[in-house]
């Protein structure tokens, strides 16, 4: 078995424009001196990363790692959530997701989509150049407008659209198989990938893909109430990356799973910092070392109520607490005997 790596924590939600959180130097600088030992950086902030830079110079991306070990850090991986969503958005969601995209790409949604692709076809050679093995994205929704069934799906509609979803990803996942790298799918609502069910519609579209992988974050399926310990069982050989991260859901006579279009502190299903949620991380550590998870710990801060520096310095001992270094002897061997063939087939009333 192997031990999880960390504390890690994506730097998204932390970026800023006041110091410490405007640049690289001083950011890292900052998550280091929390405690943690990695920093997952998105890509869409020129304040952390030139992608195009880094796709085609090894130079330059030796210059991003050394400044992050000089703050005491590693760069786990890259994230591109942003540019991910775009590979694949209907058209009902245009106007809000154009903000995702530069402003010379708006309101043309194939010009849109193709700076997307490119985007990942960059990120691979960055994350190569960088000597990483993973990569963080989002998969688009084609059918996500469809979730609930009513009216009815026309017959044939969900195989369509994985089938094109699958289309637009299976060139991004061979350039992320020739850059040596597993691209993580977040499985999250609003993606098309946002279960097991849906993961596996998309794995079959891409023909079982070897780069098509998993990063697991059971806060969302807290809020799809969802057995997210069964979820790395079932999924194990395909979770390559981990965002630790809490919830809750409370129901109530006047709201569930949908949530009324409440704010997110009104819903009964919202994110918290960790340890202020429901998720039963004990378990979570516990199945992850059992099935010899090889990752990064990594603490994404969503919360509605709690500030993100607070979360942010909760979060390093609490991941700490929860990692398992695992054992390489079982507690019984010192009662073990020796290997003999002979008494083993007296024991089984052979002879």
């Amino acid at each position: 078995m192997h031990s999880i790596k960390g504390p890690a924590i994506f730097l998204a939600q932390f970026l800023g424009d006041q110091a410490p959180f405007n640049s690289l130097a001083s950011i890292s600088t900052w998550a280091s001196d929390l405690g943690y030992k990695g920093v997952q950086m998105p890509t869409w902030d020129e304040r952390l990363i030139d992608l195009e830079t880094a796709a085609v110079s090894k130079d330059y991306c030796d210059e991003l790692i050394g400044a992050c070990a000089e703050s005491g850090v590693a760069i786990t991986e890259l994230s591109t959530h942003l540019q991910g969503q775009l590979v694949a958005v209907h058209p009902a969601y245009d106007a809000l997701f154009d903000s995702f995209a530069p402003a010379i790409v708006r309101g043309k949604p194939q010009m849109r989509q193709a700076w997307a692709v490119e985007q990942l076809l960059l990120a691979a050679q960055a994350s190569k150049n960088l000597g990483l093995t993973a990569h963080a994205t989002f998969s688009g929704a084609l059918l996500w407008h469809t979730l609930y069934p009513w009216p009815q799906r026309p017959k044939g509609l969900v195989e369509t659209g994985f089938a094109e979803l699958g289309k637009r990803w299976l060139p991004i996942l061979d350039a992320f198989e020739e850059a040596g790298v597993d691209l993580c799918y977040e499985i999250h609502p609003g993606e098309d990938l946002h279960d097991g069910v849906s993961f596996e519609r998309f794995l079959d579209a891409v023909n079982g893909h070897p780069r098509c992988h998993i990063l697991y974050d059971p806060s969302h399926f807290v809020l799809q109430q969802l057995d997210y310990l069964q979820f790395i069982e079932i999924y194990c050989e395909r979770i390559k990356m981990f965002h630790v991260k809490d919830a809750e859901f409370n129901p109530n006579g006047r709201q569930g799973v949908y949530g009324g279009y409440q704010d997110w502190v009104d819903r009964a299903g919202r994110f918290r910092s960790l340890g202020d949620g429901q998720v039963d991380f004990s378990g979570i550590f516990s199945q992850l070392a059992k099935f010899g998870f090889e990752g990064w710990a990594v603490l994404e801060w969503e919360c509605c109520l709690k500030h993100p520096e607070q979360g942010a310095k909760e979060g390093v001992d609490f991941i700490k607490r929860h990692i398992i270094r695992t054992t390489d002897r079982a507690f019984d061997d010192f009662a073990a005997g020796t290997t003999d063939e002979n008494i083993n087939r007296r024991i089984l009333g052979l002879d």
